[in-house]
């Protein structure tokens, strides 16, 4: 579990088949307390530590998320955000991330403001189109950020940036048309999950209304009787 707070920038040193080296800034705070099999977020992405180095780490990675992600497109000395996972008793001042990519999206145009950067994104991955919604979370290559505008069809998303957060993490790196990574809030899925599921045909109520373990089928007829229509 993660929260889209970037700890640091790392670069990829090397790239094998399926392992990539990533090297960490002098003094990093990825590397403080890192031991072998921990979980990072590397541009978003969960990995596994199989290897601590002087400077850096390596992880490997499955052929399915070199597939998934933007890691695959990726090579030597290309800048990537780095998050270790987060502790027991630790603040959260993001989202809950999981590290889990849903699919991606490219930059349309990042354009500076008074106080921040304004970033545009379009050609979003068909799964992740339910998924957002004005001042809803997002994780862009791992780093939590909130919707500010999006199409009702979800095709592209706009956030705006601080300063902080744009020039500490490779968003300021990203050129039109550069992919990144994208995680929908766990919360939404969950939700979206529960409205999308049938009930179960075997446990009904007296009104007929069909419930899954229990549980009311959760459709317009029961926001609006639990006013959340």
């Amino acid at each position: 579990m993660f929260t889209g707070l970037i700890q640091d920038l790392g670069y990829i040193q090397s790239k094998g088949d399926y392992q990539i080296q990533i090297s960490c800034s002098t003094g990093s705070a990825i590397l403080t307390d890192l031991e072998i099999g921990d979980s990072i977020a590397v541009d978003g992405a969960c990995l596994t530590v199989e290897q601590i180095l002087p400077q850096g780490f390596i992880v490997s990675v499955s052929p399915e998320t070199l597939k998934l992600t933007t890691l695959g497109q990726r090579s030597a000395q290309d800048p990537v955000n780095l998050e270790a996972s987060l502790r027991v008793g630790s603040k959260i001042g993001g989202h809950f991330v999981t590290g889990h990519i849903d699919g991606s999206a490219v930059l349309a145009s990042a354009k500076p403001t008074a106080t921040s950067w304004d970033l545009r994104f379009c050609a979003v991955s068909p799964f992740l189109r339910s998924y957002l919604l004005p001042k809803g979370s997002i994780a862009v290559n791992g780093v939590s950020l909130t919707i500010a505008t999006c199409d009702d069809q979800g095709e592209w998303f706009t956030t705006a940036v601080i300063p902080h957060t744009y020039d500490v993490t490779n968003l300021h790196r990203l050129n039109p048309d550069s992919p990144v990574n994208l995680e929908a809030d766990i919360l939404g899925k969950y939700v979206h999950r529960l409205i999308q599921r049938p009930g179960s045909t075997d446990d009904l109520h007296g009104d007929g209304s069909q419930s899954h373990n229990g549980i009311s089928a959760i459709d317009d007829g029961f926001l609006a009787e639990h006013g959340y229509l």
